[in-house]
């Protein structure tokens, strides 16, 4: 019987999905997989920003759920769209080798952009960052797959899209990419670049055995620790929220930020330890405690 995979439908989602495959039968050729394809919620309602949605939880529902009714034996997904808090009978098993964290202009360099330029993101995290660096930048909405974002581009007065390195990466389109933007200018989202992949609580041992053979221990640890970050905030911050962990000697080195949408303030904090959840929550608590960002969330919509 084939190891079944879910997966959301995009061309994006099933390049992951077929990486995690691929990744599995180098490791062991006798295993043949098959993809379970989910449409879930996130995908039907490109017309509604993400927050309005209920959150990152809406590319991740359909396909966790196709798990627990058995209908897969795992699910494979960004990262960056898995809220922290678990979901009972579902693990985290395996993060395999982490690609590129950073966010990418496609259109026009930061700085070479003219006053008032019209840049398209649908991220309250990338939108606040940018108006912090450029506060005479507008800002649109912008959904849809990853070419259908591209294509804003010169049209209907945008200058500029926003999309992450690593998708362009993996879509072949790197060629697209104007500017990398550094950290220090736009903190990643928490999981960004990095794949997720669960399986049931109830997974034998073999299957467990596979899924740690593709599990790379750095990349596990830093998306760990951002994790940990998310999870103190809430699990699924709906405000701007960015944390990007390195691996620090032995230990995890974390940055995390929190902003008002509107970009008039932004907090950061860096924090290092061994233990990856431990300096995530940490470095939140630091935010919301003596950051002030205690008063965005209190501030934050319902």
């Amino acid at each position: 019987m084939p190891l079944r995979i879910a997966t959301r439908g995009s061309e994006l989602a099933l390049w992951q999905a077929r990486h995690v495959a691929d990744l599995l039968t180098a490791a062991d050729p006798s295993i043949e997989i098959e993809l379970v394809v989910v449409r879930t919620t996130g995908d039907q309602r490109v017309d509604v920003p993400i927050w309005e949605l209920g959150g990152k939880g809406v590319f991740v529902a359909e396909v966790r759920t196709a798990v627990l009714d058995g209908r897969a034996e795992l699910a494979v997904h960004s990262a960056k769209d898995l809220p922290a808090v678990p979901v009972e009978g579902l693990e985290l098993v395996a993060v395999p080798e982490r690609a590129d964290a950073r966010d990418a202009l496609v259109g026009g360099a930061l700085e070479d952009l003219a006053p008032g330029a019209l840049v398209a993101t649908g991220s309250v995290r990338r939108r606040a960052q940018l108006a912090w660096a450029r506060p005479d930048l507008r800002f649109c909405g912008v959904r849809g797959n990853i070419a259908t974002r591209l294509d804003h581009v010169g049209r209907d007065g945008i200058d500029a899209v926003v999309v992450a390195v690593a998708a362009l990466d993996r879509l072949g389109l790197a060629d697209r990419i104007t500017e990398v933007l550094d950290p220090s200018v736009m903190l990643p989202q928490v999981g960004q670049g990095a794949l997720a992949v669960e399986c049931g609580s109830d997974a034998g041992d073999d299957l467990r055995a596979a899924l740690a053979s593709i599990d790379h221990r750095p990349s596990r640890r830093a998306v760990d620790a951002e994790r940990g970050f998310l999870a103190e905030l809430g699990g699924d911050c709906d405000l701007p929220a960015g944390a990007h962990g390195v691996i620090d000697g032995d230990g995890v080195r974390l940055t995390g930020l929190l902003a008002s949408p509107d970009g008039h303030v932004v907090v950061r904090r860096v924090d290092a330890g061994n233990d990856p959840a431990a300096v995530g929550r940490g470095v939140a608590r630091y935010l919301l405690e003596e950051g002030g960002g205690a008063s965005l969330m209190a501030g934050r919509p319902d």
